[in-house]
């Protein structure tokens, strides 16, 4: 039998809705089910619906939302953000070998040769930031990185932060591999560094290390933006 045989006709009905909630949560990260119900057009009945099948099955968790300078009256709204589990559905497969690939790595040539491989997996990236650079000069340098990650599949934005800026990243492709091997993180950050013509940046949180976004502060500098390498 089929799996899709063997779900009941409102369990079909409601996949694709509840594919869509975990798909907001992951592109927009932790969101309120206000939120939620205006961005995919959905009743606020309709979305709680989802939310409590999602909370369930422990695809998403429920969490307090971060303190803000400014508050309304009355408890904020809790926040829906993906769950370890939840990334791990969207992920598995993919790093299941990779963890494998990388372990084997570790093993026949050593921290060197991990750390190796992931310097060459950054400077992949940066190869893609100059050409998107090339081609769209007119995008700033944080907006080109933003949507080189985007299309690498984390989910990147830009917001401003009174220091500067921060690149958010809501996804990440490689989290349960960087979990094991905080080499590619590194690399990555490094990378950043470079793609905005070495500017000082700093991780201020990884979803490898159980945080709900990839945070890299990028503070505000008088230096030149990007240099050409």
């Amino acid at each position: 039998m089929e799996i899709a045989d063997a779900l009941t006709p409102s369990v079909q009905h409601d996949q694709p809705t509840r594919e869509r909630v975990v798909q907001s949560v992951m592109v927009n990260g932790p969101s309120t089910a206000a939120a939620l119900a205006q961005r995919l057009q959905l009743t606020p009945a309709a979305v709680r619906r989802h939310l409590d099948h999602l909370l369930e099955d422990g695809t998403l968790e429920a969490r307090e939302p971060r303190a803000t300078a400014v508050r309304g009256r009355g408890r904020p709204a809790k926040v829906f953000a993906l769950t370890p589990t939840g990334r791990d559905q969207l992920d598995q497969a993919y790093d299941d070998l990779a963890v494998q690939a990388i372990r084997f790595l570790a093993e026949t040539g050593g921290k060197e040769a991990v750390r190796q491989f992931a310097d060459r997996r950054a400077n992949k990236i940066e190869q893609r930031f100059d050409d998107l650079v090339a081609s769209q000069p007119e995008l700033a340098p944080v907006q080109a990185l933003a949507q080189v990650f985007t299309n690498e599949g984390y989910a990147a934005a830009v917001r401003d932060v009174p220091v500067g800026e921060q690149l958010c990243q809501q996804h990440c492709p490689v989290s349960h591999v960087a979990n094991e091997f905080p080499e590619l993180c590194e690399a990555e950050t490094a990378a950043i560094s470079r793609m905005l013509g070495g500017r000082h940046v700093q991780r201020l949180a990884t979803i490898a290390h159980g945080d709900g976004v990839c945070t890299t502060c990028i503070p505000t500098t008088s230096t030149k933006e990007r240099v050409t390498r």
